[in-house]
């Protein structure tokens, strides 16, 4: 996995309550995995909400993996 795409998650006390998010933007990691887990496509968040990247969302399934995996990705907090 490449370690580059945690570089998009970021945590910002100022942000979602501290919440991962993606590049400091007030989309929540754990939201953009509900909407997967609800059945959406990487492509129907990409139209939904133009401003993210197909690497935002390859970043929350990392983060996801890694988290599952009990390897807890360090993300530097903004």
């Amino acid at each position: 996995m490449s370690v580059s795409l945690l570089n998009r998650i970021t945590i910002n006390p100022e942000i979602a309550h501290g919440k991962p998010t993606i590049r400091n933007m007030r989309y929540t990691v754990e939201g953009l995995l509900e909407f997967l887990a609800g059945g959406d496509t990487i492509e129907d968040l990409l139209k939904e909400f133009p401003d993210l990247e197909k690497e935002d969302i390859q970043a929350c399934l990392q983060y996801a993996v890694l988290n599952m995996k009990h390897i807890y990705a360090e993300i530097k907090t903004a």
